[in-house]
């Protein structure tokens, strides 16, 4: 009877106007929720066989306290150190008892033989890697090989039957906005599902990995979420999901993925060679500012400036030179530096390259040969004898302070002094520092220094600056 009154009453609301009835826009909206819900599951069930659960283990020193981390599961330093920062290291006595520590993450089939790609920090320093599929069978697996300086890894199970696998997509057609889901195992919750999208890409300078170029998300990454795939709208995998900037140790909104593409590569060299080679070219690289850009005579700020290139390097022996600004590589503009030096790391030593290269104005091309990089070479970003304008003091190059700084078989003007504050302060200019050009002229002397800078009379001032092995381009802007 209620439900009748209650019936009739709304329908008396609806024709007296109380209730406006639902629009043609509502149900397109409500037609059109349902069509992405459709789509969600439908990824779903495309990519979750392919989605593994990977548990490692690896034989430690017992720990003296706090042996056991979120219920008795631990994942090692890497994985702290990327999703919660720097722990406290204990102090374990040189007899102490050997335990096994266990640690989680995901992984994700990339060939029907059993190939599966994951973070190195989910698998690196394991003893012992079992993987289990989403119908509960389990697999001991081996590394074939890992890349920390990337974080990425490749493990393979062997089986008599073809496995479900995963196409990779191309991550550098992905757009801001775009829809993506991140697949995996978080906190140890087997083949979770959680939707966002694309809400950066390039990330670098985070500090997670040596070569970045992540693309940032807004799907749900948590702890053991690591290693698995983040998918598009299609089920191709763009990227591997791997660490979240968090302060409280679970999940904040923002999640970072090594996109496909560079994983690729690696993939292809883990499996032909077990590890990474390098490319590298031999410069010291920095990001050109308008303010350098100004004293270069550039109209806009474009390309990358080499402030020094190594002796016998491969940029040498191009002939590429200090002060050079690299425009384009092989036909396509160059972004920023660390676009810049993944590029030049995947490529293939022995690779030849074409540059065009802004010089003193003139835009040259330049033919170079890719080497090989060694564990600690270039190819990186750096960043009376007063000058009150500048804030800093100056000295002549002695043989004595030449050694004491470590400037032997150097030239130029050693910096003794700045002034905290100053225009010098600010750009960075620090006690030791040896100015070695001034608006493109060399300097050996205080006095030529304080002659080019006074002479010049230009509102910036451009210097080539030293400190200890790098050098590097600063524009001074001086005060009026």
């Amino acid at each position: 009877m209620f439900t009748r009154f209650y019936a009739l009453f709304a329908v008396t609301l609806l024709i007296l106007g109380f209730v406006a009835p639902p629009t043609f826009a509502q149900d397109a909206g409500i037609a059109s929720l349902r069509e992405t819900g459709k789509a969600f599951r439908s990824v779903a069930k495309e990519v979750s066989p392919a989605v593994v659960f990977i548990r490692v283990e690896k034989e430690v020193k017992q720990r003296r306290m706090g042996a056991d981390l979120f219920g008795g599961q631990q994942f090692g330093n890497e994985f702290f150190r990327h999703f919660f920062g720097e722990q406290p290291q204990l102090k374990q006595p040189k007899n102490a008892p050997r335990q096994r520590q266990s640690g989680q993450g995901s992984g994700f089939i990339i060939s029907a033989d059993g190939y599966i790609m994951t973070n190195n920090h989910v698998v690196g320093e394991a003893d012992k890697v079992t993987v289990q599929l989403l119908d509960g069978s389990e697999y001991s697996a081996k590394i074939v090989g890992t890349d920390p300086p990337t974080d990425v890894a490749l493990i393979k199970i062997d089986t008599d039957e073809d496995l479900p696998f995963l196409p990779l997509g191309n991550s550098d057609k992905l757009e801001v906005g775009d829809w993506v889901l991140a697949f995996g195992n978080p906190f140890g919750l087997s083949h979770t599902l959680t939707a966002g999208i694309v809400s950066a890409k390039g990330r670098s300078g985070i500090g997670i990995t040596d070569y970045e170029n992540f693309i940032q998300t807004d799907a749900a990454i948590n702890p053991g979420n690591s290693g698995g795939p983040l998918v598009n709208i299609d089920g191709e995998v763009v990227g591997m999901n791997t660490a979240i900037f968090t302060r409280s140790g679970g999940y904040m909104g923002i999640g970072f993925a090594i996109p496909i593409n560079m994983a690729k590569g690696i993939k292809q060299q883990l499996v032909n060679h077990g590890g990474v080679t390098r490319g590298q070219l031999g410069v010291m690289i920095q990001e050109l500012t308008n303010e350098l850009a100004e004293s270069f005579g550039i109209g806009q700020r474009q390309g990358i400036l080499i402030s020094q290139v190594m002796p016998d390097s491969s940029a040498d022996q191009a002939g590429l030179e200090q002060g050079d600004i690299l425009l384009k590589l092989n036909g396509n503009e160059i972004g920023n530096i660390a676009e810049f030096r993944n590029q030049i790391a995947m490529t293939s030593p022995g690779t030849k390259v074409k540059f065009l290269v802004l010089r003193n104005g003139k835009k040259i091309k330049v033919n170079a040969t890719i080497g090989t990089k060694a564990a600690d070479t270039t190819d990186n970003p750096i960043n009376s004898d007063e000058l009150p304008e500048l804030g800093m003091q100056l000295q002549k190059l002695t043989p004595e302070l030449a050694k004491q700084f470590g400037y032997e078989n150097s030239r130029g003007v050693l910096v003794t002094e700045v002034a905290s504050g100053s225009i010098a302060a600010r750009a960075g200019i620090k006690r030791g520092s040896l100015i070695e050009e001034v608006n493109r002229k060399e300097v050996n002397t205080p006095v030529q220094v304080k002659k080019l800078i006074m002479q010049g009379k230009k509102e910036i001032v451009l210097l080539l600056l030293r400190h200890g092995n790098s050098s590097r381009y600063i524009a001074l802007k001086m005060e009026k």
